[in-house]
């Protein structure tokens, strides 16, 4: 068979795979990799970077190149045969990864480098990468006796099955729910862009009206505009208790096992390593030392905010009675009100913004925006293989003509592709001889698509989200680094991961960063400084509700890992209810079921991690502070920032790299500052 996931190209090629293609080449791939192990340790006696490390770093080279489509495509062109090939290789990749990390033979190989003359002479990246590899010997279980050993790589095997189940829970029940409405009236209140949107749907499936979904740019205009109580009701119970026991479709893909499993295996590996409890594990690799560092950070946020968002949720349940008489807000009214709030307060609202934040002016303000900082220049490339014909593609230069990296923009909300928003790696930077292979990012985004003529319109809530997704790409393209464990994001640590997206998301909040990348769709008209003026009047609208809804997610993540006791079981909406107790203001209905769709943690890779949102937001609004004192388009600050942090990738510790940038360790008094609350 002639596999396009096996040819030597250097970009995917997309439209060529199909599901049959996807077991063989893994096969043969991971065929290849375990030879290539055996075959260089038998080879001397005497390793050394050059004889063994370099040859295996490229073997896993060519496997992630052709993993990293895969995963891809099961994300944002899922279907049941693309699902079954992938699902059918989670076992063989997770057994792979387990053995070579409990390769004995290996484990002492990288030791004897380490412990080597060799060892001095290598570069910092190289170093790293040994150094990170020895403990990430430990943390597979190289010390354990046969029998553990067996368990460890059972369960590593059992949590990856359980975590794609999750995923496709999530998407099918987000998939499942949708609603055709036939009298305009129902939708009373919502902008003529969302009715223009959920006219599309309806026609592309071949129905007459509006539908609305699931998929969040639907569910978000619903919950913000429709005047309908009721409707956002129906809605809002549709989407709060997705892939759970509840709701239109209780019990039909309930993630409730599988969360209870997950719990329970994870803190069963952590207690076969060593580990108390499965957030030790997590920060074993990660900047923040030991649990408690991490509770007394989010403890001490959640002190410093809370009598903020007390008082944010006394004005609106205050402003729903006096002027639209509620006195019972739920749920379902927050986001409806806090508009009608924001737009009673602050003459602001969020339709008007999204006029002047088109697409067409939103990305190459951004790619002006990065060219300024660091000096770059970003261009399309029009003759491209792709997945979908949403997509596109860039490559980036750097001032001395570089070619520095490649990325695809896939931006717009649709059935069969995963929520949310993220960046991943398709290609790692990774030195072969005389040549650099060109690092390359998929760049994914859920946002509203364009309507006939007129162009998606962003919220400025997702401008910030593509500012974000941008630093992270720009972390993965950037980096200089030669060596596959530490180019890009690979090898920073979790907690610090957040730092170059956040830290890219300041400038959607500067004047002179908004001139660049505003313009109204229809007249072309920059962004009125009165408009301006009360968006920074209401930047902090309800900004202490906002950091202690972060803080609940944060410390319920980090509790359920800490405090896992197999004997009860994962205890999640208990503990839930026991953070909501210390940190939140508003409580949502029994209903609700919040973890059954909390995919960070259940599937993807935050895990006893959540908190490194705020974690690395302390660093990013201090790294931006510096700009503030500097000017915003400061070139020398850009480049300090561009070459301490974007180019070193994780082959330095990511609080060496912070100080090497800011001259000093971070302090939180910024973060605050931006978010309007008293330090």
């Amino acid at each position: 068979m002639n596999n396009p996931l096996l040819a030597s190209s250097a970009l995917p090629l997309f439209s060529q795979i199909k599901p049959e293609h996807i077991v063989p080449a893994i096969d043969q791939l991971l065929a290849e990799a375990r030879s290539s192990v055996e075959q260089h340790l038998a080879a001397t006696q005497h390793y050394t970077w050059k004889n063994l490390i370099e040859p295996l770093e490229d073997a896993d080279d060519k496997l992630n190149k052709a993993w990293s489509p895969i995963s891809h495509m099961n994300s944002v062109v899922n279907s049941d045969e693309l699902r079954d090939a992938y699902n059918a290789c989670l076992p063989k990749l997770s057994a792979y990864s387990t053995e070579m990390g409990q390769n004995e033979a290996l484990f002492k190989a990288y030791r004897f480098i380490a412990d080597s003359d060799e060892f001095a002479t290598l570069d910092t990246a190289q170093q790293k990468i040994i150094r990170n590899a020895l403990r990430d010997f430990k943390l597979s279980g190289i010390d354990l006796d046969n029998e553990k050993k067996q368990r460890y790589k059972d369960i590593s095997q059992e949590l990856s099955a359980l975590a794609s189940n999750y995923e496709e829970n999530l998407l099918d029940a987000t998939n499942a729910w949708s609603k055709i409405i036939r009298d305009e009236q129902e939708l009373a209140g919502l902008p003529e862009s969302a009715l223009a949107q959920a006219k599309q749907t309806a026609a592309s499936h071949n129905e007459t009206g509006w539908m609305i979904t699931l998929q969040f740019p639907s569910y978000i205009s619903v919950m913000t505009y429709a005047d309908n109580r009721e409707l956002r009701r129906e809605h809002y119970e549709a989407f709060a208790t997705r892939a759970s026991d509840q709701g239109p479709h209780a019990g039909q893909w309930d993630n409730g096992e599988n969360m209870e499993k997950i719990l329970a295996l994870r803190h069963e590996k952590a207690r076969l390593l060593g580990f108390a409890n499965y957030a030790e594990l997590s920060l074993a690799a990660k900047m923040a030392e030991k649990p408690d560092d991490v509770t007394h950070f989010l403890e001490d946020l959640a002190d410093k905010s809370w009598r903020h968002a007390r008082k944010d949720l006394a004005e609106l349940r205050e402003f729903a009675k006096q002027h639209f008489g509620i006195n019972d807000l739920q749920s379902w009214d927050r986001a409806y009100y806090s508009e009608k709030m924001r737009q009673h307060f602050y003459q602001l609202s969020q339709e008007e913004v999204k006029a002047y934040f088109p697409i067409t002016r939103v990305l190459p303000g951004l790619f002006a925006i990065v060219e300024k900082l660091y000096g770059l220049q970003i261009s399309e490339i029009s003759d491209f293989d792709s997945w979908h014909p949403d997509v596109h593609f860039f490559q980036i230069h750097d001032q001395n003509g570089s070619l520095r990296g490649q990325f695809y923009l896939d931006l717009y909300a649709r059935a069969k592709k995963r929520g949310g928003a993220w960046m991943d790696d398709c290609v790692s930077r990774k030195r072969f001889d005389d040549t650099i292979q060109t690092p390359v990012a998929y760049l994914t985004c859920n946002f509203t698509p364009p309507t006939g003529d007129t162009p998606a319109l962003l919220t400025h809530d997702e401008v910030t989200t593509l500012f974000h997704e941008f630093g992270h790409g720009l972390h993965h393209m950037l980096t200089q680094v030669d060596h596959l464990g530490v180019s890009g994001i690979n090898g920073v640590e979790w907690d610090a991961v957040e730092l170059p997206s956040q830290f890219m998301e300041n400038w959607c909040w500067e004047k002179d960063a908004l001139a660049l990348m505003s313009g109204h769709y229809q007249t072309d008209e920059k962004l009125p400084d009165a408009l301006f003026d009360k968006m920074i009047a209401a930047k902090n609208f309800q900004a202490g509700m906002i950091m202690v809804r972060q803080l609940e997610f944060s410390l319920f993540d980090f509790r359920i890992h800490r405090d896992y006791d197999p004997g009860q079981g994962g205890r999640i909406y208990e503990t839930l209810e026991q953070v909501r107790e210390q940190v939140a203001v508003v409580r949502p209905p029994k209903f609700n079921r919040f973890a059954h769709s909390f995919s960070h943690i259940f599937a993807g890779g935050y895990a006893a991690g959540y908190y490194s949102y705020k974690w690395a937001e302390v660093l990013s609004s201090d790294a931006f502070s510096l700009f503030e004192e500097k000017g915003i388009f400061d070139q020398e600050t850009g480049k300090a920032f561009l070459t301490n942090v974007l180019e070193k990738g994780g082959s330095q510790n990511a609080m060496e790299l912070f100080i090497n940038f800011r001259g000093r360790k971070p302090t939180i008094d910024a973060l605050l500052r931006h978010n309007g609350i008293a330090a």
